[in-house]
């Protein structure tokens, strides 16, 4: 039987394992000591629910929410047994040691034990401030919390490691954001978003306990975190966590290579906002590829640097994770081991990317020579750049020879945006020669290796341009494009929206919330 929000026996074995700060106050301050601060959701004046996950909902056993249950997702009302709190961390902000941060705009409300007894945490994103908020008001506009919403999800179909989105929120209220940082700020409509993960602890809450020399509190979390999310490491408490840090090393390259796979750029990859569980969190100046550019960067606040450019992921992956491994060396007699651990993410994920890049190509397995082929052809797109998706969409079912070039960019003329100079597209046509001999030596048959590369390639991404038109009309009260999209990310590899899977268009280009975004939300 489905259980209502207003009727469940939320668990809280964060807060009751761990200090936190009871007093209820509000005022932004510092916390030592402390992992979290009891936190209620400020009232809203007229919520409205523009969203429900009726997959996420049916995976969590929770019924259809009722009158009660979207004050609950508005943060009006509480569950008599919810202890809401917000989360005290640190991190490095764009290479910088910031220190404090914390759940800023993010009130965690309980545990939602299933049907397995596991539990998922139910955080609302845009409920009030919290004692961790520094200068902001801890809420959230329409157009950020769609798109996390909308985005949230779409991962998850897409297959990507990720929190989630259970339901979209309208509060009514007006909320003043400066969306350029140019003083010129504007009322915007807000809203809340309600996500979940099994937890949404980070990179920075280890980091926090490190940096105040806290050692017994960091001991503390790291050996509830074993015991909780990875209870199958065993041996010494120096063993346990050499091989955590390794376990939360391979998920972060893996949930990277899958980001890559489709065209992801996460866009603020601080340490604040890296899981421990190596899932994609904080969905703020996200943007998926439109044409491929390794240099690409959806966020205004990483210009012009590009720290958290689309090809340079992977290495701030790697930094981010020199980070973890700093943290956690206060709890070891050497780092040795730690730091031969974090060498091999290298390699990790080299091995990763490469696979994953055989999957794409389909090419039935790595061979020699493979690796050279899929470097010298992603340079080439980086030369060329198509649309990312509709070029392997293309790729998929590709004419088996092309006699010159401009046959080769006739039939990739879909994913173009620019002329292709004649000495660029000669060398593209030699790589994509070279790629269709490789083909020819699959033990796999065509119809197998097709099929292989529809599995990798989305059809369907949720590009900024169509979270732009949609958030544009719902603040005007249309919601057709946002229902649209709704069921579009449901069926990313298949072409069921045909008119959705298309270029950018020109004018998508340059405009700001569509090309470029802030961290402004």
């Amino acid at each position: 039987m489905m259980e209502q929000l207003k009727s469940k026996i939320y668990k809280s074995e964060f807060t009751t394992s761990f200090p936190g700060d009871h007093s209820g106050n509000m005022m932004p301050r510092q916390t030592p000591g402390m992992l979290y601060s009891n936190t209620t959701p400020t009232p809203v004046s007229d919520p409205v629910l523009l969203a429900w996950s009726e997959e996420l909902a049916t995976e969590l056993n929770i019924a259809a929410p009722d009158e009660t249950d979207i004050h609950i997702l508005a943060g009006n009302h509480l569950n008599p047994s919810m202890v809401p709190y917000a989360a005290c961390y640190a991190g490095h902000q764009f290479g910088n040691w910031a220190g404090q941060l914390g759940d800023g705009r993010a009130i965690t409300l309980g545990e939602w034990e299933k049907t397995d007894g596991k539990s998922i945490e139910l955080q609302l994103k845009g409920a009030g401030p919290t004692p961790y908020s520094r200068r902001g008001d801890g809420r959230a506009v329409l157009r950020s919390s769609v798109r996390e919403y909308l985005m949230s999800e779409a991962m998850y179909h897409l297959g990507i490691p990720t929190t989630r989105a259970l339901s979209l929120v309208r509060t009514g209220d007006q909320v003043m954001r400066d969306l350029f940082y140019d003083g010129h700020p504007a009322l915007e409509p807000g809203a809340i978003v309600l996500r979940t993960a099994p937890s949404f602890l980070r990179f920075g809450n280890f980091e926090m306990l490190a940096a105040r020399q806290d050692k017994e509190l960091l001991q503390q979390l790291t050996d509830w975190t074993i015991n909780r999310y990875y209870p199958h490491l065993h041996g010494t408490r120096e063993e346990k966590i050499l091989n955590l840090f390794s376990e939360i090393l391979e998920r972060t390259a893996t949930m990277i290579v899958e980001w890559v796979r489709v065209g992801f750029v996460h866009g603020v990859m601080n340490t604040d906002n890296m899981s421990i569980l190596g899932l994609t969190i904080d969905y703020g100046p996200f943007s998926f590829l439109d044409d491929f550019d390794p240099d690409f960067t959806p966020n205004t606040t990483d210009l012009p640097g590009r720290r958290y450019a689309f090809g340079a992921q992977h290495t701030i992956g790697y930094w981010n994770l020199g980070c973890l491994a700093a943290a956690f060396s206060p709890l070891l007699e050497s780092t040795d081991e730690l730091s031969a651990r974090l060498e091999n993410y290298k390699d990790i994920y080299l091995d990763k990317y490469y696979t994953m890049m055989a999957g794409k190509l389909g090419l039935d397995q790595l061979k020699p020579g493979d690796q050279q082929l899929i470097d010298q052809l992603e340079q080439l797109l980086g030369q060329i750049k198509p649309d990312m998706t509709i070029f392997y969409t293309l790729l998929e079912k590709i004419p088996a020879a092309f006699e010159d070039p401009n046959a080769l960019l006739e039939y990739l003329k879909p994913s173009l945006y620019n002329l292709i100079a004649p000495e660029t597209s000669k060398a593209f046509w030699l790589i994509i020669k070279r790629y269709q001999e490789r083909l020819q030596l699959n033990s796999i048959s065509d119809a197998q290796r097709i099929q292989q590369m529809e599995a990798a390639n989305p059809k369907f991404i949720l590009r900024n341009y169509l979270l732009y038109e949609a958030i544009a009309d719902l603040e005007k009260g249309n919601n057709e494009k946002f229902h649209k999209l709704q069921q579009a990310i449901k069926t990313p590899y298949e072409n069921i929206f045909p008119e959705l899977n298309i270029r950018r268009p020109d004018w998508a280009a340059t405009q700001p919330g569509s090309s470029t975004l802030s961290c402004s939300s």
